[in-house]
Order: C-alpha cells, then structure tokens, then sequence
C-alpha cells in the first residue's frame, strides 16, 4: 500500500474532497477518471493536460502503468514518476482505477462494499476517504505518545505543594 505519509494523505483527501463537489468525472477520460483525478491533485497539470500525456500511448491506466518505464521519455511516464515519488504504487494506482484493493475494500462497510462501482463517483470518494483513515490510522498507531503520567509531570508548582 502507498507509503504512510501526511502528503499521500493530503493527496488522497484532496481529491476526494475535489470529486465530491462535483468536479467533472468521466471514467472513460484520462484525466478525470479515478487515477486522473489523483494524477491531477499530484501532478496540478489538468485532466486536458494528463489525457493528451496518457494518448501518446495506448491504453488505460492498467495499461500505461504496466508499459510503465522510467526512462521511456514519455511524458505519461513522467505524470507516473511524479505520483510514485509522491508515496503511490503502481499496483495502488491499478487498485484505484477498478477500487480494487483488498484491504480498502475490506473496511468499507459490507452493504456499500458489495455495491461498490468502480466507474461511480460517490463509490471513488468512499473508496478514496476510505485509504486515507487506513493510512492515516496506521501513521497515529506509529507516533509515539507523550507519557502523562503524574511521575511525569514535574512543574514548580507541585514541587513547592509535595515540599
């Protein structure tokens, strides 16, 4: 799964957020299907700008991200390198595009889960909102937590009150 990271984070909610107030969503577009939306908040470049990237190769997003090759000097190959960089996978990136992944699908409640559409946007904001409270709640359970224990606290005030 994408690296555990704030940006990735960010990068998801942000496009989730972008879709649910009904920014364009074409799933059959480069640039506005699930990846492009994600492309778009990585990369800013438009849905114009990734399509016409992703047309100088055949292809969907499946595709292009198993023709994928760093040193190709297309410029698709670029918008991948760019979300790679970025914490995302490409196996992520093959996930979003049919909201495929196991483990997000799993945490999505049974009778939306079952229901889920890969070419619909309120499942994509589902399925991406989703990602990002996984990763999010693996990052919490990897931060350390203060100890607050009154052993812990030491201040002058409860020094000059114990004295």
């Amino acid at each position: 799964m994408a690296s555990c990271s704030l940006s990735v984070i960010e990068a998801l909610r942000a496009t989730a957020q972008r879709l649910d107030t009904q920014a364009p969503y074409q799933w059959g577009h480069m640039g506005s299907c699930n990846c492009g939306h994600l492309a778009q908040t990585v990369t800013h470049l438009t849905k114009a700008e990734i399509h016409a990237r992703a047309m100088q190769r055949h292809g969907d997003w499946d595709q292009q991200l198993r023709d994928y090759c760093p040193t190709s000097g297309l410029p698709i190959d670029d918008t991948i390198d760019e979300m790679l960089a970025a914490g995302f996978t490409r196996t992520d990136l093959a996930h979003l595009e049919r909201l495929s992944d196991p483990v997000i699908r799993a945490a999505i409640p049974f009778e939306r889960r079952n229901a889920l559409l890969h070419n619909r946007r309120p499942d994509v904001v589902l399925y991406l909102r989703t990602w990002a409270d996984l990763l999010e709640q693996s990052l919490l359970a990897t931060l350390p937590l203060p100890d607050f224990t009154m052993e812990s606290v030491s201040t002058p005030a409860l020094e000059t009150v114990n004295a």
